[in-house]
């Protein structure tokens, strides 16, 4: 934890309380003289202040930022998000992701930014990341598990999500197969998960997440704007971003360790919970063929079960689904 990190723990764990530049030194180790620079520091970053004479500092303000600091103080998470390489534009966090894996990051690693200009999800698609209303990020992970069940990691993080939506901001929200978010019915969050694997062990898994925070109807595309939302939109609220990346966190590694030690059961249990896909009748379009049917579960790998007309089950491993009226 760097010296900023531990101002701002200091004013996070006494809030509203004035600290003394006396007590930050010993805190830090540093002379006050480092405390001042480091607070003026943060007051360039956005935070705000209060200065009293013999009574120290007061933090008034905090940014709605996805800094570094912002993130780690007073994540709880034991080592999902305690790494954080930020940025403020970038052509895609996924990029930059898979190098820093490939350079040996460690798990849990985030690299996120304010914005991005090539973000891209499923099947090629450009990503809409406008500056300073999302959450564009890229997670690393390396599960020791076979190739094979590597699939299972996107529906364990779109039952993340969900849950970290419900729970931090209890509105309404929807899983559609297998990985986009949605809330009253439209779009808010897409997950991406690429892979590094050799023939018979995974190394590693970049999981981009994309998630419409504090967007407004304005920002939108006209082409997105019948089909996309925001977290703000959905809650009537500006949210903060570091906050809720913190509670993803949390919400995340718990589901993984659980997940590593239990197996795919309990993701599965919960990812039906938040399908909207599951009893509807769909057309599921692949590279080689279309179908029509009945989507009625995951199997027990997360392989999506659909039932056409003639009673025939088909396996859906990846695929575009448009849903039919019922």
């Amino acid at each position: 934890m760097n010296i900023k990190q531990e101002i701002l723990k200091a004013f996070q764990q006494k809030p509203n309380d004035f600290i003394s530049g006396e007590y930050l030194s010993q805190l830090c180790n540093v002379s006050r003289t480092a405390v001042w620079k480091h607070i003026e520091e943060l007051r360039e970053e956005g935070y705000e202040f209060e200065a009293v004479r013999k009574s120290g500092y007061r933090l008034v303000t905090v940014p709605d930022t996805i800094s570094v600091e912002q993130i780690i103080t007073g994540n709880q998470a034991k080592y999902m998000g305690q790494h954080i390489i930020a940025h403020d534009t970038v052509q895609s966090t996924q990029i930059l992701a898979h190098q820093e894996a490939g350079n040996g990051a460690p798990e849990g690693t985030i690299v996120i930014a304010e914005m991005q200009t090539g973000g891209k999800g499923r099947l090629g698609r450009v990503w809409h990341s406008p500056k300073g209303t999302g959450i564009w990020m890229s997670l690393i992970i390396r599960p020791v598990i076979p190739l094979a069940k590597a699939p299972q990691m996107t529906l364990l993080t779109a039952v993340a999500m969900a849950r970290t939506i419900r729970e931090q901001l209890d509105v309404d929200v929807k899983i559609k197969w297998p990985n986009d978010i949605f809330v009253n019915g439209k779009k808010v969050c897409g997950i991406l998960t690429e892979l590094n694997a050799e023939s018979d062990r995974v190394n590693y898994l970049v999981i981009g997440i994309g998630i419409n925070v504090n967007t407004v109807e304005s920002d939108f595309p006209e082409d997105l704007g019948e089909i996309a939302t925001s977290l703000r939109i959905a809650y009537g609220n500006p949210i903060r971003r570091a906050p809720f990346i913190q509670a993803f966190c949390r919400t995340f590694e718990e589901l993984y360790e659980t997940y590593l030690r239990d197996g795919f059961a309990s993701v599965k249990s919960e990812w039906e919970s938040y399908s909207m896909s599951l009893g509807r009748m769909v057309t599921v379009r692949t590279v080689q063929s279309t179908v029509e049917g009945q989507a009625i579960g995951l199997d027990d790998d997360g392989v999506l079960l659909v039932e056409d007309m003639a009673g025939q089950l088909h396996k859906v491993y990846s695929a575009d689904i448009d849903y039919r009226a019922n």
